[in-house]
């Protein structure tokens, strides 16, 4: 297939490309139809989230080569899920797209918020009151390192060939700033859109400030995993709040104490 041999040899600069021509894209269709008119400067807001996007990047630039090594060692030991059944090609490409969702996505998300620890660290991600599309790369660094644990993982559970995990990758970056952008698309399209992917309104409420509906649609790309799951919710846009009912949340732009906030043990973490 063109597309498997695209991402087999996929160059960093591309990777990057993706990375960068998404936030442009959305913080430009965010500027003309905004969900949400948000007060104060989008460049001020946007200094946090662009700074913990590039601690990110270089977190994963090292474990890159054990994303590499796993990958290749899955498929020359024929160990995975995917190398369970033979498949044709386009089965194989959606199959591994799922796993790779549901593993190194869903699974993790949900485990965060359910493990004290991890979401203390996750927590940095929710604390963002002004959700638009740099929030989607906003992790503390330590959440980024959970993430690319679990990435492995997915490639151990899944057998992802390297291809597979580039493609998804890309997938996810792009589709998770379009769910965080700050865009607000005809209620009957969002709808649509929710029942296969994960839509601008439907991750919305998984930002909402207080349970239930934080502990809902976890999902990253594909929106049927919290069907599922029995994790969807539903809550109308307008009842909607952003940031966290536990955090300072006057706070949410203040580096110190956004990286302090796993550390910080005045914060509650139960209900």
């Amino acid at each position: 297939m063109m597309i498997e041999s695209y991402f087999a040899t996929i160059p960093s600069a591309h990777r990057g490309l993706i990375l960068a021509g998404g936030i442009m894209l959305f913080w430009l269709i965010e500027t003309g139809i905004p969900l949400v008119n948000f007060k104060g400067n989008k460049w001020a807001h946007a200094k946090l989230n662009l700074f913990l996007t590039f601690t990110t990047i270089a977190i994963n630039f090292p474990f890159a080569v054990l994303l590499v090594m796993a990958s290749d060692w899955t498929v020359s030991a024929n160990f995975g899920i995917l190398h369970w059944f033979a498949m044709p090609s386009w089965a194989f490409l959606i199959v591994g797209l799922l796993l790779m969702d549901l593993v190194g996505a869903y699974l993790v998300h949900l485990i965060e918020h359910k493990i004290k620890v991890l979401w203390k660290f996750h927590m940095v991600h929710h604390a963002d009151t002004q959700v638009d599309t740099t929030t989607a790369n906003r992790h503390h660094p330590g959440e980024s390192v959970i993430r690319a644990v679990f990435a492995i993982l997915a490639i151990l559970v899944c057998g992802a060939p390297m291809w597979i995990v580039f493609l998804y990758q890309s997938l996810s970056v792009v589709l998770s700033q379009f769910n965080h952008a700050n865009i607000r698309l005809p209620l009957w399209l969002d709808t649509a859109l929710s029942y296969v992917i994960i839509s601008p309104n439907m991750h919305k409420v998984h930002h909402h400030f207080e349970r239930p509906q934080t502990d809902s649609n976890y999902g990253n790309i594909f929106a049927f995993w919290d069907r599922l799951f029995g994790t969807f919710d539903a809550t109308p846009m307008d009842k909607i709040t952003y940031g966290l009912d536990v955090l300072e949340n006057d706070k949410d732009q203040s580096f110190a104490y956004q990286l302090n906030l796993p550390f910080n043990q005045n914060i509650k973490t139960d209900e």
